[in-house]
């Protein structure tokens, strides 16, 4: 009884996967004829300026003057202001004219102008856009309904799944390319990033167009290609649906975008700092390097803590903790929780706007004044010497903070392999804050009776904090 069972069970797994290999397309065709109505071309136009550099090939009032700027005007360099054109691609997403596209197809166009799959040809206004994501949002006005699609939810597209690309590639006008998802949650450069790599052919021409499954939904925007020639060398990359629908519902509400902002300067927790920090068992988190102004320092959020969850989310690194930020409400109260002196914090923040806080200055906190006489000691591969006024003055440090500067770093050490240079100001070690050589020397006591091999130091740079785990093993 037991073998027929399993014999049953087989038999069926074998005929599930015949089923799934079945419902296989042999053609996209269908597929795409179904979408095709929905993808647009772009074209913009604007105009710049003519040549503003030396006019001075031929002497004015030359004879040959006259010969000479008509040169030049076939040249295309006439100094009289002149049109340009670039293409790009989008797609509809609702009947009443709104249009998906990339904010750098967009950007600076004094005329924008929408080409249907059947031909016609309608001009759009811009409603918002978000260079952080690179996505614009469009509106045409049109007296009947428009095809439109649908966005689909990216987070479930796995590596191998069939996905389609549609657009303008190299201004040939509408295109269908086919591949697979290759691989999921790519960052480029920016903050936001979470890309879907895919090898469907995408060229120049192809941004801002969709790449959509199998159902015909959406679930990235056409946004980059890597490639030595410019061409299509199956390496694509489209922003994943979930971060665009977010954007999108923004600028149609708003105009622009509204991301959360907690105020903190943060780094990734190295492996070698786990051996630092007391009470921190994996390389997770993200460590506080510096609390300007703003909702973290409300809610006592202090440098050195590690910020472990947010919201009610594990938080694996800065990415992570960034982009998460970022989709939350502007004025939700959220709970942090943050390791600090080895034992968990719960820090209630109510989240400001990232966009009205970019040009936020840090606040530092005054000190008690550093001796007058310095006095220069080697430590750790470190020659160090308090900060002095005229020190301040020279690396650019505000008169309220204190701390040792790095005068010197032996090659051969630990503190030079860590990155540490002259120039550099150890404003705290093991979370407490340095103004003499003996407080250093004493941190360094402290971590050595704790059983520690590694001491945290905070180190600025240019006004940059980062924290260093430096071992005391030397």
């Amino acid at each position: 009884m037991k073998a027929m069972m399993v014999a049953l069970v087989a038999t069926t797994a074998l005929l599930v996967q015949a089923m799934a290999a079945q419902a296989r397309p042999d053609s996209f065709a269908d597929l795409a004829e179904e979408i095709s109505p929905s993808v647009v071309n772009i074209t913009t136009s604007t105009v710049v300026a003519g040549r503003t550099g030396p006019q001075g090939i031929v002497p004015e009032g030359s004879p040959f003057e006259e010969f000479f700027r008509e040169f030049q005007d076939r040249q295309g360099n006439s100094d009289r202001p002149r049109r340009t054109s670039a293409l790009g691609s989008g797609f509809v997403i609702s009947a009443d004219g709104y249009v998906v596209t990339n904010n750098h197809v967009i950007e600076g166009a004094d005329e924008i102008l929408i080409e249907f799959f059947e031909g016609e040809e309608l001009p759009a206004t811009v409603i918002g856009t978000d260079p952080n994501t690179d996505i614009a949002l469009l509106k045409v006005e049109s007296d009947e309904p428009l095809d439109f699609v649908e966005f689909g939810d990216s987070d479930t597209a796995r590596v191998g799944d069939w996905v389609v690309a549609m657009g303008n590639p190299l201004g040939q006008g509408f295109s269908v390319s086919a591949g697979i998802v290759s691989a999921r949650n790519r960052a480029l450069s920016g903050s936001y990033d979470d890309y879907i790599q895919t090898d469907a052919a995408i060229n120049r021409g192809n941004s801002g167009g969709p790449l959509f499954n199998m159902d015909g939904e959406v679930i990235g925007v056409n946004t980059a290609i890597l490639s030595p020639n410019g061409g299509s060398i199956g390496i694509g990359f489209s922003m994943a649906s979930n971060v665009v629908t977010r954007v999108i519902d923004q600028l149609k509400e708003f105009g622009e975008t509204r991301r959360g902002w907690l105020g903190v300067r943060i780094q990734n927790v190295t492996e070698d700092m786990v051996e630092a920090i007391d009470g921190l068992e994996d390389a997770k988190g993200a460590m506080v390097t510096d609390v300007p102004e703003g909702p973290a320092m409300d809610a006592g959020m202090e440098a050195g803590d590690i910020i472990m969850t947010f919201d009610g989310a594990d938080v694996d690194d800065v990415r992570a903790l960034v982009r998460r930020v970022g989709n939350t409400a502007v004025g939700k109260a959220v709970d942090v929780v943050v390791l600090r002196a080895g034992k968990e914090v719960t820090l209630a923040v109510t989240l400001g706007r990232r966009e009205e806080a970019q040009g936020a200055v840090p606040a530092s906190q005054p000190a008690p004044d550093t001796p007058e006489e310095p006095v220069e000691k080697d430590i750790l591969g470190l020659t160090v010497t308090p900060l002095t006024d005229e020190m301040r003055g020279e690396l650019g440090v505000g008169d309220d903070m204190d701390g040792l500067v790095v005068s010197g770093v032996d090659e051969t050490s630990k503190a030079y392999e860590k990155g540490l240079r002259a120039g550099d100001v150890l404003t705290e070690a093991s979370h407490q804050k340095l103004r003499t050589i003996s407080d250093f020397e004493t941190r360094i006591d402290e971590v050595r009776e704790a059983g520690r091999k590694s001491v945290l130091l905070l180190v600025r740079r240019g006004g940059e904090p980062r924290f260093v785990a430096l071992s005391i093993e030397e």
